[in-house]
């Protein structure tokens, strides 16, 4: 009877110990990830002389459409069998909305740095959001990353693209008329086949915390909102990169 009760007494001490060890390891990983994503970074802007700031005040503000899942974000809801984030690693988020009169939960991670990076390409240009999501999970995400700081105002979800052979093409006119100035970021190129010229490829994101691609992004897009003539004249000169990703 005592070895029994030993013994039983062991199983649970164990699994207790398991369950406290699996919560320690859930912990480690979550700050890890937060002392990633929020890691100090810098981008020095150098001051202008007083005839480039009268030049550039000259020039007209440009528009930066940004896409959404895998570009800024990567989510996946419930009932997915294999989640391509690692198992254990917490979201930024999670979102509750009724799709069909049925209540799913997205568990949303940010990409590397976006806080950063909308915090800094707001100040050169006037942001649009254009997703291919549903508006009612495509506007909660937007929200959740403009945090109050009214810099995602104007926003396109799926009804704004165009159906063409089962896949959501963005018509960038709908966002302006004039595409000189437009710039779409964006990872998936069959989304902007119709304005190739006004794409910046950018790699799908799933769950690397070492990504920097947003970072690597910001000098070029500082000198693009600096140019003056047509953006696509510059653009146009990395189609090779839009069949990479």
């Amino acid at each position: 009877m005592m070895r029994t009760q030993c013994l039983l007494g062991l199983r649970t001490f164990v699994a207790f110990a398991a369950k406290l060890w699996s919560f320690f390891i859930y912990l480690l990983r979550r700050q890890i990830r937060t002392v990633i994503q929020y890691q100090t970074v810098r981008y020095d802007i150098l001051p202008l002389s007083p005839v480039s700031r009268n030049r550039l005040g000259q020039v007209k503000r440009k528009i930066l459409v940004l896409d959404l899942d895998e570009t800024l974000i990567h989510s996946h809801h419930d009932g997915v069998l294999r989640p391509t984030v690692r198992p254990g690693t917490p979201p930024d988020f999670i979102l509750k909305v009724v799709i069909d009169k049925h209540p799913v939960r997205f568990f949303v991670h940010k990409r590397p740095h976006v806080d950063f990076f909308l915090e800094v390409v707001s100040q050169w240009y006037e942001l649009v959001v254009f997703t291919a999501s549903m508006e009612i999970y495509g506007s909660a995400v937007a929200d959740k990353l403009d945090n109050s700081r009214s810099i995602l105002k104007r926003r396109y979800y799926r009804q704004h693209c165009t159906l063409e052979l089962g896949s959501y093409i963005k018509d960038l006119s709908v966002v302006h008329s004039d595409l000189s100035s437009i710039v779409i970021l964006d990872n998936s190129p069959g989304a902007y086949r119709s304005h190739p010229d006004n794409a910046i490829p950018i790699k799908s994101w799933f769950s690397d915390p070492s990504d920097t691609a947003l970072l690597n992004l910001l000098p070029m897009l500082d000198a693009l909102s600096r140019f003056t003539a047509d953006v696509r004249s510059v653009l146009s000169r990395n189609l090779h990169q839009h069949r990479l990703w």
